[in-house]
């Protein structure tokens, strides 16, 4: 499995029990959707590698507590702390409306309904407290905060995210 195909569903936090149980922090809104999952794909030495599950509950919220098929003691669950869990896309829920995965509009047009079509989305930084649409227009890079007052449309069909934003957000970037 390529990384790319995948999404990024949390990390092995830390051991839960001497016979090779481990908590996985869940970096997600609902953590229950997670549950009774069979396997998972860890990222061990950058490759993914398939970690079938023998047993697993949620564990104070964000954690699941997860029991491996071979790893049965601590020395086997330490080869795997810090480690990075995830899961083909295929496995994500479908989301309807104006609910969005952030690589699902990766591609999509950017386009204002004042100013028309503003550029292609490559990209969502999420490494501030605001996650933006990056935007590209021929070498000009407009920033967009993902903001639910500005995003009027999710146009899956089309392939474009409808956008309203206030009058010189968009400017400011086309007119330097």
């Amino acid at each position: 499995m390529r990384k790319e195909d995948c999404f990024y569903l949390g990390k092995i936090a830390k051991k839960f029990s001497y016979k090779g149980e481990v908590l996985i922090y869940l970096d997600t809104d609902e953590p229950e959707l997670y549950e009774n999952m069979e396997s998972v794909f860890v990222e061990f030495n950058k490759h993914l590698v398939p970690f079938f599950i023998e047993s697993s509950s949620l564990h104070k919220g964000d954690f699941l507590r997860t029991r491996f098929e071979d790893i049965d003691n601590e020395e086997e669950a330490d080869k795997i702390m810090g480690c990075e869990i995830y899961l083909p896309l295929s496995a994500l829920p479908k989301l309807e409306g104006d609910k969005f995965y952030f690589h699902e509009v990766i591609g999509f047009d950017a386009e204002d309904q004042r100013l028309g079509v503003i550029g292609k989305i490559v990209s969502i930084n999420d490494s501030s407290a605001q996650p933006l649409f990056e935007i590209l227009k021929g070498d000009i890079e407009i920033l967009v905060p993902m903001i639910d007052d500005f995003i009027v449309k999710i146009d899956r069909e089309n392939k474009k995210v409808v956008l309203n934003t206030p009058e010189g957000l968009v400017d400011l970037y086309l007119n330097s």
